[in-house]
């Protein structure tokens, strides 16, 4: 299976463009016409360097408004064909894009725009050239596959194909087993593109909101089976058009799209594994089945008040590794890593973001199938020098430097093995396991971290919801495991201003800004902690007011609420509770949750009163942190 993706797709110039392309593992690439046009070079210079690059040139495009054009318009459209079959020639590219036509002037027909398609197939063959014929969603009069199907089929020569894109099927609603009735050997390309399911016109949708295969809200496996099934053994390519991907990093964006397009033919082959699809075996994807530890880069002062903060939510330390700075601390099933180490990974992410979450431990099923799925799918493998008496647990680089551990059956006894028993045992508030993680991250970089988690855990994305900041949005979206075994939200900031953006200044780009430990008992938890001395966040008199009015609670426990400074929400008989911690470390926080009655959410409706409590305590805008 050769995949590509078109120059239009990534950032930058269109020299950055191929070497984000070739570093990301792409067979090929489509040159979108305006960026030939903006570069300097000649075309056999740009073609030497595209193969140097290690690149097939897979598609010229787009040809646009061809067919079904009268008198002298028609003559000129063939001029133009032939000025861009020179233009091939130079390039070493044999297909052509044209898309069906807008042109206010052109007329339909299916035999007419056939007639058209039969004289360019024999021009192009002359040339040892073949055309592809694309139907726009938009187009004037032809805006369906099926129809675009008929003009091909009636056209009748070998050099001229069908071009399939699932955009403008699946934004038109068409169903795409009806390419099932395809033959194979006449779609000569396939491009492919998501994009989230937001009702607007469909050139602006298609112009600004595209995105990677499973980053938005379109059945592009239904899509890709039913072209799989027809026989087709041609290059799958990404054609997108978004506005976020514009202003990004042009590797990250190539690498998403490769992994993006092996996760679609690995989920394509899983769906219907009668379909034959030229890819290497990968491991499924399994469901993290919990968080098996948190590991924090700190020293010093914030070392220190750290400690403070966990013993006051009744954890305890109950183990020094037998070679580092390293201390565990535990309750219930939560185990936090207090990692004081100036060298290797830990030390490295404290210069950089000073005290962070620098890795987080995952439960699975296998650790070395789930590794072996994360490098097949672009990520890299992690490791650093062990000290004696280290287990050699798998792992990998995540999205934004992050470092995530595999933990199966095989190295549970890493706490035994790597750590001296302290004696010492928790206190207990009443904590059992982490909720969830909450990520932190700039706008522009959602797409990517949710790719990333989707595609090698198989979780589910809830829709994205707005956070209402008293200086900006942020924008937040939840994913999940089938049994909730790991659940982490993902929160873009699109400014500094916001309590996610400082975060992100502060930090340095660090990505995990809060943890949520669950309990059984928000009351009894709130209740210990107080006797502990934990210092929640303050609520306002206004918040409890409020709820009064949203919800009928018992004034009695209204006041329990208030006394606690416990946020509430209810999604019909489903209830959650929420208390917070104040800031540490900059703008980090723990948050201590319960949920009653199978509530799946995260509490949003209180996130803009938790965030403006948390600015109060804040240090005033614009003083930097010391």
């Amino acid at each position: 299976m050769k995949c590509g993706i078109a120059s239009v797709s990534i950032a930058g110039n269109l020299e950055e463009k191929i070497e984000a392309i070739a570093a990301a593992g792409f067979d090929g690439i489509e040159i979108f016409e305006q960026d030939f046009i903006a570069d300097a070079r000649s075309p056999r210079a740009l073609a030497t360097r595209i193969r140097d690059a290690g690149l097939d040139l897979m598609l010229f495009q787009p040809f646009r408004d061809f067919e079904g054009l009268p008198g002298d318009l028609r003559r000129r459209a063939f001029e133009r064909a032939e000025r861009k079959f020179d233009l091939m020639g130079e390039l070493g590219c044999d297909l052509m894009l044209v898309c069906s036509s807008v042109h206010p002037q052109a007329q339909g027909g299916v035999d007419r725009a056939a007639a058209d398609f039969a004289e360019l197939g024999e021009r192009a063959a002359k040339r040892g050239l073949r055309v592809g014929y694309e139907a726009l969603a938009w187009g004037k009069h032809v805006d369906d596959h099926r129809d675009a199907w008929e003009i091909v089929r009636r056209a009748d020569h070998a050099n001229v194909g069908l071009i399939l894109d699932s955009f403008h099927t699946l934004g038109r609603g068409i169903d795409p087993d009806t390419i099932r009735r395809i033959p194979g050997d006449r779609i000569f390309f396939v491009q492919l593109a998501d994009a989230p399911a937001i009702p607007m016109d469909l050139l602006y949708w298609s112009r600004h909101f595209r995105n990677m295969p499973g980053e938005g809200d379109l059945d592009v496996t239904g899509f890709m089976r039913a072209v799989m099934a027809t026989g087709y053994s041609g290059p799958i390519s990404l054609e997108i058009f978004n506005d976020q991907f514009r202003g990004g990093l042009p590797r990250a964006i190539a690498r998403d799209g490769h992994r993006s397009l092996i996760h679609l033919m690995d989920s394509v082959r899983r769906a219907e594994p009668s379909l034959t699809v030229d890819l290497p075996p990968i491991p499924a994807p399994k469901p993290a089945q919990g968080v098996e530890f948190i590991e924090i880069a700190t020293r010093g002062t914030e070392a220190e008040s750290i400690a403070a903060l966990l013993r006051t939510l009744g954890f305890a330390e109950t183990g020094r590794h037998i070679a580092k700075d390293l201390t565990l601390w535990q309750q219930g099933a939560i185990r936090v890593l207090l990692n004081a180490e100036t060298q290797g990974h830990a030390g490295s992410t404290f210069t950089v973001h000073r005290t962070n979450i620098c890795d987080i431990g995952l439960r699975v099923a296998s650790a070395p199938d789930t590794v072996a799925r994360a490098i097949a799918l672009g990520s890299a493998a992690f490791s650093q020098p062990r000290q004696a008496g280290e287990l050699p647990i798998p792992a990998i680089r995540g999205v934004g430097g992050s470092v995530l551990h595999f933990v199966d059956d095989g190295f549970s006894d890493v706490w035994q093995v790597e750590f001296t028993r302290t004696g010492n045992s928790a206190p207990g508030a009443g904590l059992t396991r982490v909720d969830h993680l909450a990520l932190t991250m700039s706008y522009d970089e959602m797409l990517s971290w949710s790719l990333f988690y989707s595609s090698l855990f198989g979780m589910t994305k809830t829709p994205m919801v707005d956070v209402i900041d008293p200086d900006g949005l942020v924008r937040s979206q939840a994913l999940s495991s089938p049994d909730g075994g790991l659940r982490v939200t993902l929160n873009g900031a699109e400014n500094h201003r916001t309590l996610a953006g400082g975060f992100l200044a502060d930090s340095f780009g660090a990505a995990v800004q809060h943890v949520a430990f669950a309990c059984d008992d928000i009351f009894a938890t709130a209740e210990r902690l107080a006797v502990l001395g934990f210092e929640p966040l303050p609520m306002p008199g206004n918040y409890y007011a409020d709820l009064t009015a949203r919800f009928e609670l018992d004034p009695a426990f209204l006041a329990r609420l208030q006394a606690h400074n416990i946020l509430y929400d209810r999604d019909g008989e489903a209830e959650f509770f929420q208390l917070y911690s104040r800031n540490f470390a900059g703008a980090m926080f723990i948050e201590l949750i319960e949920r009653r009655g199978g509530y799946q959410g995260y509490g949003a409706a209180n996130a803009p009163f938790r965030v403006a409590a948390q600015k109060r305590l804040s240090r005033p805008k614009g003083m930097p942190r010391l």
